[in-house]
């Protein structure tokens, strides 16, 4: 259980959210469903909690907000306090959207001197800060974890928090809330139901005992199974009023898979729409599309209400624009008005949509708001900007679904939906809301479904006259099996209709092939899966642009450090490219030009190439924004974003000194890069090695006068420490790349550092004449002998680990607990030969003194650093 308390300077205090976990203690909280309000507590527990909450803030003297988390006997009135957080937490962003109580804010105002009756509160207008807010609708906070993009990872869930995202489903039940909250954390998730392949029971039981991230869909399929309430509650300590209403949902379910559409009587859809069934899973059940159900519902006037968040449950007048739909409710609070652009927001934060497309939406409807159009928000990420109710005219915290985009259009008579700056999710929505007649502004969807569908664009490719490397729809598997025949292997798997690469994979023989075709087809099983010849050794490039009616008015180029291979998101990005020739630049730039105007592109878009020699190749083509435009437009000093807004709109833009095709030199004097960060030491047992598959969770970017110093700042912005000469490095590189690595390897020895190899890497640097010790696999080692690579890393022995494998490495699960240990133990891990290049290239520029700057001093360090005949004031005045 947990309370957010905010406390002033004249000792006023007041509690402004209370939530509890549906897990147990032992489950983090980040990755445990939180609902709030407290739901299980009693009259008694609540204020015994609260009070105690309030004594411990005054005592410890907290002016401004706080956290404070206690494990309570469900049995009993014994509790213990977890911990005090001092501070805005991430359950504080929960309250805050939960609520509507803005406790930054608030905690800001504290912090200046401001006491809570002197703040006002910002959503009624009329009242102070000093209420505590009352809440007439029950919040439901689910975590987002992407735990299937990594091999060999424990999917256990415990005390050490996995999750990458969160979303948060509001309604005026707690089974409407959660329902909403299923579906949110992932558009092929329907609800509270069994999901995937069914699992035995022994296994189910398993999952109640030790959960992984699969437990929900698993009660669910017990309680579809006949298991009791009691039985799951012993196993599993969850609380049985939560599991009572999860069994009402699945009752409900089977009672409606037993009768036809016609059947559902208007009481019988009206109790499935307030339990927190959507059209889709209402049509599963009962056999009939989505549509049917739609109309049936919309033809026996079964429409949602709108509900404000107003802090006070009604009690007051509210002047609030934050808005959900439920229901449970007989008239809406406040009345559409015609004429809003709707804007799509990006959803749970996970791997392959993070902060990058909220930056995007932020800028989007700060755009629209400066060209005086009305702008509505959909989103449902309490960890978003977007989500921030004074940031548009309207916001709907609520599903991103085709359902729920078409409810909030009808009731605003909206002039078009914005679905090109938020992600895939609605680039996904863009065709089926198209096909129910909404105006999707931008970008026809019918040229977003060709961009998509990677038969489309592949056929489009070929017709243009435009490279790209050799392709074929899959049909089956023994025509994709030929081709690969036919082209040779390597080839790489590719579904439509997905992000960062899910289910793509390179397979370098026809085992591999198999497998990955299998994974392909389940994760796009409406869309085509394209194999295509995968290039070798090429470098990847890619453009983001904006175009306006099939011309392009903004592009910027930038590459990768690492060959193609490494998917966008986990690459290092560099901008301006630093080795792309003018050659290459004019290809890709006449081939952007091209797609643009045969797609008609109105907005952003982004497109992929790889370059080999005087070849470019097309990859791929997004006609939405992508998670490098922040980027571009940072490094550019250009809002891309706010250029595609006005170009959807149809407003002139040739007032903002953007970056055309052809441009050289920009920018000046300076180099942009942009560096991945990975959550490998938080996920337990996951392999360290990178893919055409994204598994990165967050990215750095740093400015330097070359490539070079910017690599460096932003690889130390990751965390990495540097390694100082003569620290050991240990090396291990497969056979096939031993050659390639000579250089920097080299390059490193000259700096000093002392190189510790296994033993083909050791042989192979001995014979090209590089000093290097001879250090053992652990499973080749003497017992305890303690000079094996993974016992030197263990006792501290190693700065650095360049850990390079291929799909031909022979010691695979040698190399594995080399990768994992450096993660384990936070030792720097490279496992990509031209990263290992570019910063050996840039350490020696660095400790050649040509790179300054990249150790930070406090004001004093650097003052008794000072020369003192340089100094104009004394040793103890600032200056």
């Amino acid at each position: 259980v947990e309370y957010e308390v905010v406390r002033d300077s004249a000792d006023n205090c007041i509690t402004v959210c209370n939530m509890e976990n549906f897990d147990p203690l032992g489950v983090h909280t980040g990755d445990s469903v939180v609902i709030a309000p407290s739901q299980t507590l009693s009259n008694e527990e609540y204020h015994m909690l609260r009070d105690t909450a309030l004594k411990v803030v005054r005592h410890l003297g907290i002016v401004g907000e706080c956290n404070i988390q206690y494990a309570l006997d469900p049995t009993s009135l014994e509790y213990c306090i977890i911990e005090v957080n001092a501070r805005l937490s991430r359950s504080s962003a929960l309250a805050s959207k939960a609520t509507g109580y803005p406790l930054a804010f608030v905690a800001a105002k504290l912090a200046l001197g401001r006491t809570l009756p002197e703040i006002t509160n910002a959503v009624t207008k009329v009242t102070q800060a000093c209420f505590e807010p009352s809440l007439d609708y029950v919040v439901t906070k689910v975590p987002r974890w992407d735990m299937s993009k990594f091999e060999g990872v424990s999917t256990r869930i415990g005390s050490a928090m996995k999750s990458v995202g969160e979303v948060m489903g509001i309604g005026r039940t707690w089974e409407e809330s959660m329902q909403k909250a299923l579906r949110m954390v992932d558009p092929s998730v329907a609800g509270f139901e069994p999901r995937g392949r069914r699992r035995d029971h022994a296994a189910l039981m398993e999952e109640l005992r030790s959960p992984t991230d699969l437990r929900v869909p698993g009660i669910a399929q017990l309680l579809d199974e006949g298991v009791g309430v009691e039985a799951i509650r012993e196993e599993s300590a969850i609380d049985p009023w939560f599991l009572r209403r999860l069994e009402r949902i699945s009752d409900f379910r089977k009672s409606m898979a037993a009768v036809a559409l016609q059947d559902l009587t208007p009481a019988m859809l009206l109790e499935a729409k307030q339990l927190g069934f959507s059209d889709k899973q209402i049509a599963s059940c009962v056999g009939c599309a989505e549509d049917d159900v739609r109309a049936r519902r919309t033809g026996v006037g079964l429409r949602p209400w709108v509900k404000q968040i107003d802090t006070l449950a009604a009690e007051y007048p509210a002047a609030t624009n934050y808005l959900y739909t439920t229901y449970h409710g007989s008239e809406h609070d406040v009345e559409g008005k015609s004429g809003a652009v709707v804007v799509l927001g990006s959803g749970a934060y996970r791997i392959g949509s993070s902060v990058e497309f909220d930056w995007c939406g932020v800028s989007t409807i700060r755009a629209l708001r400066s060209m005086g159009l009305r702008s509505a928000m959909v989103n449902y990420n309490p960890e978003t900007v977007s989500t921030d109710y004074d940031e548009c005219d309207m916001l709907y915290f609520d599903e991103l679904s085709k359902e729920r985009i078409m409810d909030i259009v009808e009731m605003e008579t909206a002039d078009g939906v914005v679905v090109s700056v938020g992600g895939q999710i609605p680039n996904n929505v863009a065709l089926p809301l198209h096909k129910a007649g909404v105006r999707v502004v931008g970008t026809s969807p019918d040229m977003i479904d060709c961009a998509e569908d990677r038969f489309k664009f592949s056929a489009l490719v070929d017709r243009l006259g435009l490279s790209q490397p050799a392709w074929r729809e899959l049909t089956g598997e023994a025509e994709a099996l030929a081709f690969a025949e036919g082209v040779g292997y390597p080839v790489l798997v590719r579904p439509s209709y997905v992000l960062s690469g899910a289910a793509m994979n390179v397979a370098y023989t026809e085992a591999m092939l198999k497998a990955f075709l299998a994974q392909a087809t389940d994760v796009s099983p409406e869309h085509p899966v394209v194999v295509s010849k995968f290039i070798s050794g090429a470098r990847e490039v890619e453009m983001d642009a904006v175009a306006k009616d099939g011309k392009v008015v903004a592009a910027a180029v930038h590459e990768h450090v690492e060959n193609a291979g490494v998917h966008s998101g986990d690459a290092t990005l560099v901008l301006p490219p630093q080795t792309v020739s003018r050659y290459t630049l004019s290809r890709i730039e006449d081939a952007t030009a091209k797609i643009a105007e045969a797609l008609r592109i109105t907005g952003p878009f982004n497109m992929q190439f790889i370059c080999k020699g005087s070849e470019v190749m097309i990859i791929e083509c997004n006609l939405r924004a992508s998670r490098s435009v922040p980027f571009v437009s940072k490094t550019h000093g250009v809002d891309f974003i706010e250029a595609a807004a006005k170009v959807m709109m149809d407003r002139d833009v040739s007032d903002m000194r953007l970056p055309q095709l052809g441009d050289r030199g920009r920018p000046e004097a300076y180099v942009g890069v942009k560096a991945p960060m990975f959550s490998f030491t938080r996920l337990r047992g996951a392999d360290p090695v990178l893919g055409v598959e994204m598994a990165s969770t967050g990215e750095v970017a740093c400015f330097g006068v070359n490539m070079e110093e910017a690599l460096l700042k932003a690889v130390l912005s990751t965390n990495m420490k540097l390694p100082l000469p003569p620290r050991p490095v240990a090396v291990s590189v497969q056979e096939d790349l031993l050659d390639d690595m000579v250089h920097p390897l080299w390059q490193l020895h000259e700096l000093g550092y002392e190189l510790l190899c296994t033993p083909k890497t050791h042989k192979h640097l001995a014979d090209k004449g590089i000093p290097n010790r001879l250090v053992q696999y652990s499973s080749d080692a003497a017992k305890d002998d303690g000079d094996d690579v993974v016992s030197l890393i263990r006792a501290g022995g190693v700065q650095l680990v360049i850990n390079l494998p291929t799909y031909k490495s022979g010691r695979t699960t040698d190399n594995y607990i080399i990768r994992r240990t450096a993660v384990d133990f936070g030792v720097p891990l490279l496992t990509n030969p031209q990263l290992v290049t570019s910063l050996a290239r840039a350490l020696g520029k660095h400790y050649g003194g040509e790179i300054i700057g990249l150790d930070a001093d406090s004001l004093f360090d650097y003052y008794r650093k000072e020369d003192p005949s340089e100094t104009w004031s004394g040793p103890e005045e600032f200056h």
